[in-house]
């Protein structure tokens, strides 16, 4: 007896804490997606970096070794400088001092990876000026990003998701959650092509350093504003029509942003999509259903007499009617008197 009154109540306690249980699991398997990718990408990039770190032990050491006159304290000096200067996109490599950071095509760049939230970090403000300003552009710039973008998958979302869903549905009776999963699947494939595969081969025949993989990783990384940096475009010292080439990157990561927010917010209206959204969601009291139910179990006389009040004037406010007067006859005042 007891044990069966536990668990009911123990179903009970999870039937109505739904919402919360569902959120817990999401958490937790958030946390466990974390984990796995930190033990994936430990075990996958560790050896690499462990046989590049002997590589450059073993450079270093062969370096000083052919320069005895060169003290390690002094090579070590050298080095930090360059680093230093690398991190803020200065190389002082001769083939590379021919490209400026901070030429008008660079700065555009600089200013769209910026508002994007991409962030390349392979060229940074110098001086404090710079980067006084660039707090205060992004500050500004970034909700007009927000603004911009949303205004424009809002009018794009017309044209490309919505009318062609409804036109197919009412003119073939198609059902219209089948088709906005068949426009979004094709839609998704549309954009992968105009805008991964087809610019990474473009960017693998430009860049000679890159081939169709790690083209293909700039184009991901870069329209999913991860933005790591190890790859950046038009950087090479023999790059041709470099600002040309900087002007149509720009214009190509605004283009990719506008369709990659277009094909989510595809998906994220998909019937099937919101309603495994809503699971995870707390569920909230409809403020009209607070009304409703003020109205039936809360009444008050104030509400009763104001429900009668209106319905005087209702009856006030309907048109007259002509009676005809009352006419008395003879009899009449004979029979009453009888």
């Amino acid at each position: 007896m007891l044990q069966s009154l536990a668990s009911n109540s123990c179903v009970r306690l999870i039937q109505s804490n739904t919402s919360a249980w569902y959120f817990f699991f999401l958490v937790l398997g958030y946390v466990l997606y974390l984990i796995f990718g930190a033990m994936v990408f430990s075990s996958v990039e560790l050896p690499y970096e462990d046989l590049l770190r002997q590589d450059l032990r073993n450079a270093k050491r062969q370096f000083l070794q052919e320069n005895e006159c060169l003290s390690e304290e002094r090579l070590e000096e050298f080095l930090g400088k360059v680093l230093e200067a690398s991190n803020y996109g200065v190389s002082v490599l001769n083939n590379a001092t021919a490209n400026w950071n901070w030429d008008f095509t660079s700065a555009l760049f600089f200013a769209s990876t910026v508002l994007s939230t991409t962030g390349y970090g392979h060229t940074v403000p110098l001086s404090d000026g710079g980067k006084a300003f660039c707090i205060i552009y992004s500050v500004i710039g970034i909700p007009f990003t927000l603004l911009f973008l949303t205004a424009v998958v809002q009018r794009v979302m017309v044209y490309v998701t919505r009318s062609p869903v409804t036109y197919i549905h009412t003119r073939w009776g198609f059902s219209e959650q089948l088709v906005a999963l068949v426009h979004a699947l094709v839609l998704g494939l549309v954009t992968a092509l105009c805008f991964f595969f087809i610019p990474a081969s473009v960017f693998s025949s430009l860049e000679d350093d890159w081939n169709f993989l790690e083209s293909f990783y700039f184009c991901f990384i870069s329209l999913s504003t991860i933005g790591l940096g190890d790859y950046v475009p038009g950087e090479g010292y023999n790059q041709k029509f470099r600002q040309l080439y900087k002007v149509g990157i720009t214009f190509y990561l605004m283009l990719g942003l506008i369709a990659m927010l277009v094909v989510l917010e595809t998906f994220c209206e998909l019937q099937e999509l919101k309603r495994f959204r809503k699971i995870f969601y707390v569920k909230k009291e409809k403020a009209e259903d607070r009304v409703h139910i003020i109205d039936h179990e809360h009444l008050s006389f104030s509400s009763v007499s104001d429900q009668a009040a209106s319905l005087r004037e209702d009856k006030l406010n309907e048109p007259f009617m002509d009676v005809p007067p009352l006419t008395y006859t003879a009899s009449d005042f004979s029979s009453l008197n009888r």
